[in-house]
């Protein structure tokens, strides 16, 4: 797996961990379309942070993506990504419970390195 695909991988789940929004919005194109597992269509960055990562982000801890297990594929300037991750969410109650899933990032590489244009995170099936 390329080097800088790995650090951008392990910097947007440093930022998911930290739930720290601006660090995760740096990594991602302005007008990303996100699929997620609370809303089904977020289009555009403003509305993925909106919509997606503020329902999740702070109810989560430990976020890592299995790299051992990951596929990805570099063509010029675009990149895809396959993964499953884990992490421990918290209930509405605050009890803890393990939650993993799995992830498509497709990346786009430009002047400012690679940026996300797509992502599908979703949770396993039950």
């Amino acid at each position: 797996m390329p080097d800088d695909v790995v650090r951008w991988l392990e910097e947007f789940a440093s930022a998911v961990r930290a739930a720290d929004y601006a660090r995760g919005a740096k990594l991602f194109d302005a007008g990303a379309l996100g699929f997620g597992t609370v809303t089904d269509r977020a289009e555009g960055l403003d509305v993925l942070i909106r919509d997606q990562w503020r329902h999740v982000w702070d109810a989560t801890e430990g976020f890592r993506f299995d790299l051992d297990a990951a596929r990805v594929e570099v063509r010029d300037d675009l990149a895809w990504v396959a993964s499953t991750w884990s992490s421990t969410g918290f209930a509405a109650g605050g009890e803890p419970f393990p939650r993993a899933g799995r992830a498509t990032i497709v990346l786009r590489h430009g002047k400012d390195g690679w940026r996300a244009v797509h992502t599908h995170f979703s949770l396993n099936p039950a």
